[in-house]
């Protein structure tokens, strides 16, 4: 099958991603619409990361089409084609394991990934460490905020050498991350107030 040029794919694939993603939300603070998620992870690749690659783009708007909505693989081999599908479900999680184990196979699978799903993948993690760092989801606490930290530190760990620049960034990231909640920290600690309802709250 003949594929669109680079731009009009682009657009297809956003368009695409939009309707599946239709009515989800984020879990931060703000509940913004998810589709704003694939397009900073798009973002994150082309503008601060170089990458120009149109199937790394591509697969970057839909990287939560199958774990996140009614997409099957077969759909988007058809309309995006074999390359875009096969990174797509290399980023996907199995949802029918349960939490712990899935970020756990996230660490060991990543060393095998394919280079646009460890570029997609590097992406992914920039942005939500940024997120939680910035605008987390209004019930986590700050602890389970470091341990996201930590945890998204091991996933990209298993696929360094893939892109100096976007490893930069995630470096980054993670380190205005872990300086900003342990300066957090450090204020809940002091106040009085907020150690108290965070024993009664358990945060």
């Amino acid at each position: 099958m003949d594929f669109q040029p680079p731009l009009p794919r682009l657009f297809a694939a956003l368009n695409f991603a939009a309707l599946k993603h239709s009515g989800q939300l984020r879990k931060s603070a703000d509940m913004s619409p998810y589709i704003n998620h694939p397009i900073s992870v798009a973002d994150i690749l082309a503008r601060e990361g170089g990458v120009a690659d149109p199937d790394t783009l591509v697969a970057a708007l839909l990287h939560d089409t199958l774990e996140d909505t009614d997409t099957v693989v077969s759909e988007l081999e058809g309309l995006f084609g074999a390359q875009v599908a096969a990174v797509v479900a290399e980023l996907t999680d199995d949802m029918t394991l349960p939490k712990p184990e899935r970020k756990a196979l996230q660490i060991l699978l990543a060393r095998d990934y394919s280079e646009r799903a460890r570029l997609v993948r590097l992406a992914d993690k920039i942005a939500n460490v940024r997120d939680v760092t910035h605008n987390p989801p209004a019930h986590w606490s700050l602890e389970r905020r470091l341990r996201y930290l930590l945890w998204a530190g091991e996933v990209v760990g298993s696929l360094r050498g893939v892109h100096a620049v976007l490893e930069s960034l995630f470096d980054e990231a993670l380190e205005q991350g872990f300086a900003r909640l342990t300066a957090l920290a450090e204020i809940e600690a002091s106040t009085p107030s907020a150690s108290a309802a965070n024993a009664l709250t358990g945060s």
